[in-house]
């Protein structure tokens, strides 16, 4: 019998072993290591405001700074990786034992992965990115702010910073975990993906405890990130409505009255499971947003962004080599760290997290399923949001109205939509398809965790569910406090900056266990 084999009936037999209910689910040490750690940045946040301020924005300009190299060459490697293992001689393995079949239809799976990966970024940055690249466009592209050159460039690297590669990381990340789990009978940890490195030696439980705590800590501030976009974004949205006017500024105290009431509905949703709350809200949010979108497409400049999708793919697709391996040896270093390497550091450090969550959710699934399903679905569907939103930004812009000029990423949108007829419509239901977003980015973070924190329950202690939901708005609402959407995102990059040595990793191993580790143990050191 293969090694294979061997494994997944083992773990097959354990993870028929009762599992411990209630509070005795918890894993004591990771779940109290990393709350108190989550607690204690938290704490400092609160009582040391500026000084945390200050060093949080050195520390992610000298993450960016020095190893921006790394971060390029990891995320095009994940790329690389992720369709060796879709189109080679893996990708019909089942991520399953006994033919199990698929738990969630695939619209479900598709949105549930989708919402939980990156809905409320597409909603933050869907008008501004585009438009910014437009008025101000990358200084190593030769060509005047605003023309028609310019906004090919927008559209490319739009689709770049949000189309394979993030996709790429988060698919590898999460086949690893569904891997272990699904075909290994493994519990359902990112350490468990390491579970093939300690085979024929000793395993360390602290070792992979390590991996587990990073983990959630990475998940934790991944999530209050997504939640910070979102209830500025919804802030920015309420003040649009109460004064019929765009203020410049959304307000923090009312962000974090949202962050307030929309945890308590995550919460609630996440208590009811995946099976039930989250895929009904993503459901949901899958249909508002093709709403909204059909909106755009029809009141706004339908034949221009018909336009736009060829001519935008083709400068992704032509341009697709250099902008991966663009680094700033010869200039542009402010602008790929502020751009290109910040997302790459974003999403390696939202990886445990997205990882956790669609390998939870994947059971039944080929590999070269899993791949496809979650790198080029979810990028078609970014290239038509932002063909659209963005499509319809870049023509604002060029035919007088200062989309660019709004100077925040949570307003743009609101201009681009008081542009357009029934402007206080449209505004509502984006409020709404980003509050849905909120709920469910926060609630699948809870679950997430509680998974994590548990042993890597199928089904978590739902009390602890619900207190990682809490969690998760509370450390929103101090980084909001602390400094705004800087200190939130540059606590998300350096919220794992630590992870296994990989030079102990690189004996004894299948090829395919060496390989998803590798990749993950280089989102763990990297996040």
């Amino acid at each position: 019998m293969s090694d294979d084999a061997q494994d997944g009936s083992a773990g097959a037999r354990v993870g028929q072993t009762t599992q411990p209910s209630g509070f005795a689910s918890i894993d004591r040490t990771t779940f109290f290591v990393s709350a108190a750690f989550i607690g204690v940045v938290a704490l400092i946040g609160v009582l040391f405001t500026e000084q945390l301020a200050d060093v949080s924005s050195s520390a992610l300009t000298w993450v960016t700074n020095t190893f921006g190299w790394l971060f390029i060459l990891t995320a095009t490697g994940f790329v690389v990786f992720a369709l060796i293992l879709a189109f080679g001689k893996y990708g019909n393995i089942p991520l399953s034992q006994e033919g199990e079949k698929p738990e969630f239809s695939t619209p479900s799976w598709i949105a549930m992965m989708f919402s939980a990966g990156m809905g409320i970024g597409l909603m933050f940055f869907g008008v501004y990115e585009p438009v910014s690249h437009l008025a101000a466009p990358p200084p190593f592209v030769d060509t005047e702010a605003g023309s028609p050159e310019a906004a090919h460039h927008a559209m490319a690297y739009t689709f770049f910073h949000w189309g394979v590669h993030p996709w790429a990381i988060y698919a590898v990340v999460g086949l690893a975990i569904a891997y272990s789990t699904h075909r290994m009978g493994r519990a359902n940890l990112v350490s468990s993906a390491f579970e093939g490195f300690f085979r024929g030696r000793r395993r360390t439980p602290a070792a992979t405890k390590i991996v587990d705590i990073f983990a959630i800590i990475a998940t934790q501030f991944g999530t209050a990130t997504s939640l910070g976009f979102g209830a500025l974004q919804i802030a920015a949205g309420i003040a649009l409505l109460q004064t019929g006017q765009i203020t410049g500024e959304a307000s923090v105290s009312t962000a974090i009255v949202v962050i307030l009431v929309l945890t308590s509905g995550a919460a609630v949703s996440a208590a009811s499971g995946v099976g039930k709350g989250i895929r009904y809200l993503s459901n949901t949010n899958m249909i508002a947003a093709g709403v909204l979108l059909l909106f755009v497409f029809v009141a706004g400049p339908t034949v221009f962004i018909l336009d736009l999708v060829p001519a935008g793919i083709g400068a992704y697709v032509s341009n697709f080599l250099e902008m991966s391996l663009r680094s700033s040896v010869f200039g542009g270093t402010e602008w790929l760290a502020s751009w290109t390497i910040f997302y790459w550091a974003w999403w390696v450090s939202w990886a445990p997290y997205v990882g956790t969550f669609i390998a939870k959710i994947s059971r039944g699934r080929s590999i070269r399923e899993f791949v496809v399903g979650a790198l080029f679905t979810p990028t078609a569907v970014g290239v038509i949001w932002f063909s659209v939103f963005g499509g319809t930004g870049i023509d604002l812009q060029r035919n007088g109205v200062d989309v660019a000029g709004t100077g925040s990423e949570e307003e743009a949108f609101f201009v681009a939509l008081g542009e357009l007829p029934l402007s206080t419509v449209s505004t509502v239901v984006a409020v709404v398809l980003i509050s849905i977003f909120f709920i469910t980015s926060a609630d699948s973070g809870g679950v997430v965790l509680g998974t994590l924190s548990t042993r890597g329950s199928e089904e978590p202690w739902k009390p602890i569910v619900v207190f990682w939901v809490f969690l998760s708005g509370a450390v929103a609402a101090v980084l909001l406090l602390i400094g705004g959407l800087v200190v939130v995102l540059s606590r998300t990059v350096l919220g794992g900056a630590t992870g296994p040595d990989l030079i102990t990793v690189l004996k004894r191993t299948g090829m395919l266990e060496l390989a998803f580790g590798v990749a993950l143990g280089l989102v763990l050191w990297l996040g």
